[in-house]
């Protein structure tokens, strides 16, 4: 395990492989103002040899992209890498006794056969790294070192959920689940893809990926059950909107029997009092209350007489969504204050 500061001013030595998109843009920019790391290299395959600021002029580090050869000098790596290609460069990290973050869905799956069936892609059965969510596994992982970050879609819905599923009294009995959830275009990554393009976003907004989306089998492993043999009756509609950035969250839930929304609201409270970085809303949120932060808001909007709960959640989600949660887990794993280099 990587020793854990007892000086405030000591520096860990940091880099990012995969910095050149939109999650390795966020992660650069709160590691230059993190006050406990030193960004070293900014690896990036497609714009190696590139100034950062050709291609983001707001981050004016005086870096360059360099081609990742395998080097292993940082103490600590972030893998900003689209899906698969992960699994090429952490082992090696690993071996040489690395202290590895993951953003890609790479590692977040324990059971292989929901991985292959929802990634398309091949990978070993040990290929599992501790899941990153702060709020739920605070204390596993202030003892890794290697830590699988959640998905963008995946952290709006569970986080949304979870004290339903998790609470200090035990799962509270539900049915169904009906979740239905939007993200900004930059959630596709930095992508030439004419569907992506302005003039096929703008004024618009699409589903997609229904029923297949690869944050499923994420979002029921956290929860406690599984996409292929689920204990309850879940949907998930993935739809992107002309947005930048956010993530929002309808999440419509069946109880087995009626609920009061202020003894949710009391549930929800008590289980996110430690949480630095969820906001419980009295009112109803929005993406902009949470653009280019690190919070998640969380608002309980209906509960009714027959048991059907609304509940509302939103989230940046290239902040709490991927680098900012990202920073969260390097805070817990070096022992410092969670909240650090993440408020504004």
């Amino acid at each position: 395990m990587m020793p854990q500061l007892s000086d405030s001013s000591k520096k860990y030595t940091v880099s990012v492989i995969g910095a050149s998109g939109y999650s390795g843009a966020e992660l650069t920019r709160l590691l230059l103002r993190h006050p406990n790391v030193r960004l070293q290299e900014l690896y990036a395959f497609s714009q190696a040899g590139k100034q950062v600021n050709d291609l983001y002029p707001s981050l004016s580090c005086g870096k360059s992209y360099l081609p990742y050869s395998g080097q292993q000098e940082s103490d600590l790596y972030f893998l900003a890498l689209p899906h698969g290609e992960a699994l090429a460069h952490v082992p090696d990290l690993l071996r040489a006794g690395k202290t590895v973050i993951d953003l890609s869905g790479d590692f977040r799956l324990k059971s292989t056969l929901e991985h292959e069936e929802f990634y398309k892609q091949k990978k070993s059965p040990d290929a599992v790294m501790t899941y990153g969510m702060p709020e739920l596994f605070r204390d596993r992982i202030s003892q890794e070192t290697s830590i699988s970050n959640p998905g963008c879609f995946a952290t709006s819905i569970i986080l949304g959920l979870a004290p339903l599923f998790l609470g200090e009294s035990g799962p509270i009995p539900l049915s169904a689940v009906n979740c239905t959830s939007v993200s900004g275009i930059s959630g596709a990554g930095r992508s030439s893809k004419t569907e992506l393009s302005y003039a096929e976003m703008s004024e618009n907004v699409r589903a997609y990926k229904v029923g297949v989306h690869q944050h499923t089998p994420e979002i029921m492993q956290a929860l406690g059950s599984s996409a292929t043999t689920p204990s309850f009756d879940f949907t998930f509609t993935p739809m992107i909107g002309s947005l930048v950035r956010g993530i929002y969250s309808i999440l419509n839930i069946r109880l087995g029997s009626p609920e009061k929304t202020e003894t949710l609201k009391r549930i929800y409270k008590s289980f996110y009092r430690n949480a630095p970085f969820v906001r419980m809303r009295e009112s109803m949120t929005e993406v902009r209350h949470v653009a280019y932060t690190n919070y998640c808001d969380i608002h309980i909007a209906q509960a009714t007489e027959t048991g059907s709960v609304v509940i509302v959640t939103a989230i940046d989600n290239l902040l709490k969504g991927a680098a900012g949660q990202a920073i969260q887990n390097m805070n817990i794993m070096l022992g410092l204050e969670e909240t650090t280099g993440l408020l504004l």
